[in-house]
């Protein structure tokens, strides 16, 4: 099956079933941060984004690391940032490929990428395993008509390119998709040593590693509509933890491995909210709600603090903007039990740009931010590629400028 979003969602290159979890090990109390310094200036010889008034209390100047292929985002730190993993669309193939590409910190560039899919089928959701050497994603490559759903889509891309039509954007729930592991070791080559975790028929996708690698959270239409199910990192023991109508997608464990946040349309078709749940699939809790799509969460590493994207649909005579926003959290009661109420406060907006800023995600020491953007070189969006970005994060400023979480949760926050 596939999911065809309406007008209220932007047509941007990465799609919106992204899965993401942090690394770190554990959550400070919710606490004044420490002096941080503020964001520097891009380094030298490289292509940076412009930034608005807004942006710049927050934000160093984005730079680009992914170029030469039409499409790139869901990028994704490795455990010791020295690498990131991407999805995307090579300039002689239609559908998306997974890559990783080394990263300097200290000075983001792009780099000469690897991919490690097989280079056929749909591609995404890719993640490092905690100690770096393997990378999980799905695939469809294992599709017995993969020949025909090939020349189906250069078909489409085609006529499109002879007409100038623009699709909606659409997101196909491959019913061939399945959750991998590859290794990253030397000498693995480019689709080597993969292992297939899942064999079930349909849409198996949107994985992430627990903190600790023993487990992995994915996303499935097995029982007739995507849920959030976890298993073992070796495949077995599969546990359903969400059942609700609905699309329920995007799961990633927080830094201690108490709680998963997901994205769900369970409250009104495609307009996604997120929500929150113990790591057993209890205590779901509402974080956003309202006229508005709210997706792609993701944990600060060592902050209580939760970044997404955002835009607000409540006129329906505006193009909605997707930005990212982010808010302080705060759990009540938790112990080594694992109970205790999760709050969200009002989230703070840190970018405005024309084009979409989507799919958040911070390195493991929380300093730095990737998302994909549609920015271009020069600071315009509608028409610019999606590619990945990295900004370095003014922290203090951030923290300042964030509303505390108030008393009870904030069912409504915009967006």
């Amino acid at each position: 099956m596939s999911k065809t979003f309406n007008r209220r969602f932007p047509s941007f290159a990465a799609h919106v079933v992204a899965t993401v979890i942090c690394t770190a090990a554990c959550l400070p109390p919710l606490a004044a941060a420490a002096a941080e310094p503020g964001p520097p200036a891009a380094p030298a010889g490289t292509l940076s984004s412009a930034l608005s008034s807004l942006e710049r209390e927050f934000l160093s100047p984005p730079v680009q690391v992914t170029i030469g292929m039409p499409k790139a985002g869901e990028g994704y730190f490795s455990p010791d940032a020295r690498r990131i993993c991407y999805q995307a669309v090579p300039a002689d193939y239609p559908f998306y490929q997974i890559f990783v590409q080394s990263f300097d910190p200290a000075a983001p560039r792009p780099t000469t990428p690897s991919r490690i899919s097989t280079g056929r089928g749909r591609t995404t959701c890719s993640w490092f395993s905690p100690d770096g050497a393997r990378l999980l994603f799905a695939s469809s490559h294992l599709d017995p008509h993969l020949d025909a759903t090939e020349a189906a889509a250069r078909a489409l891309a085609e006529e499109d390119r002879k007409t100038g039509r623009r699709r909606r954007y659409q997101w196909d729930f491959d019913p061939h998709s399945d959750i991998f592991v590859a290794s990253l070791e030397p000498g693995a080559g480019e689709g080597g040593r993969l292992v297939q975790l899942t064999h079930e028929p349909g849409y198996d996708a949107e994985c992430s590693y627990s903190p600790d690698g023993s487990q992995i959270l994915f996303v499935s239409d097995r029982d007739g509509d995507p849920d959030v199910y976890v298993m073992d990192a070796d495949g077995r023991n599969v546990r359903q933890l969400t059942n609700a109508p609905g699309y329920d997608g995007g799961p990633f464990f927080s830094p201690d491995g108490r709680w998963i946040a997901y994205r769900t349309d369970r409250l009104e078709k495609d307009m996604l909210q997120i929500h929150v749940m113990k790591a057993d699939g209890s205590g779901d809790v509402a974080i956003t709600s309202g006229q508005g799509v709210r997706w792609a969460p993701y944990w600060h590493p060592t902050k209580p603090w939760m970044i997404w994207t955002g835009a607000d649909h409540s006129d329906p005579t505006k193009r909605p903007n997707y930005d990212l926003w982010i808010a302080a959290y705060a759990v009540d009661g938790a112990d080594a039990t694992n109970t205790g109420g999760f709050r969200c406060g009002p989230p703070l907006r840190i970018t405005d740009h024309e084009g979409a800023d989507v799919l958040p995600a911070f390195s493991p020491d929380g300093t730095l931010l990737m998302w994909t953007a549609s920015r271009g070189g020069d600071g315009g969006g509608r028409s610019a590629s999606s590619q990945l970005w990295v900004s370095r994060i003014d922290a203090t400023a951030i923290g300042a400028a964030m509303a505390p979480v108030g008393e009870t949760v904030q069912g409504a926050v915009k967006p």
